[in-house]
């Protein structure tokens, strides 16, 4: 029995470190690239702090950060429309990457450079889009209507 439970334990500590590391590595390619990076660095963050107690050091001023930031953008509902009309022309594009229309006669660059990523970079807008109403939603839902959650110490002062 005891050969078990370690071996169960060895199972959650390595998936843990799969999953987390995963999701840290994919969430820094995904602030260069297109994707939810901040999302998938907090997302790994939160799976480590299962473990290290770095990854809850770092977790929790990005937490505040982020409710923070999401509280002030549900302040007002132009800010609500701008950020759903921002999603839906994100969602848009990555539609035309998939369709992959033919290279316009006012393009100056080299063909190749037309629309360069195929449907994967149209997928990963679109997925990026959809990721982005659904925040919207919990952020609304959550913060609208209630005072705005406290920045942490240190943090600069943006407009509010």
């Amino acid at each position: 029995m005891a050969a078990r439970g370690r071996v169960s334990g060895w199972v959650r500590r390595t998936g843990i470190e799969v999953v987390g590391w995963t999701l840290v590595v994919l969430g820094l390619a995904a602030l260069v690239l297109p994707g939810p990076g901040l999302l998938m660095l907090a997302a790994g963050l939160a799976v480590l702090s299962q473990q290290y107690h770095w990854a809850r050091r770092y977790l929790a001023p990005l937490k505040s950060n982020a409710y923070h930031a999401a509280a002030l953008g549900v302040k007002t509902i132009p800010r609500i429309a701008v950020s759903c009309a921002s999603a839906l022309v994100i969602m848009t594009l990555g539609v035309v990457w998939i369709l992959g229309p033919a290279v316009p006669s006012w393009w100056f660059l080299a063909d190749r450079w037309w629309l360069f990523g195929g449907a994967g970079t149209g997928i990963s807008l679109i997925a990026s889009s959809v990721i982005a109403l659904v925040l919207i939603v919990y952020s609304v839902r959550r913060f609208r209507g209630r005072p705005i959650p406290a920045r942490p110490h240190g943090v600069r002062a943006e407009t509010e």
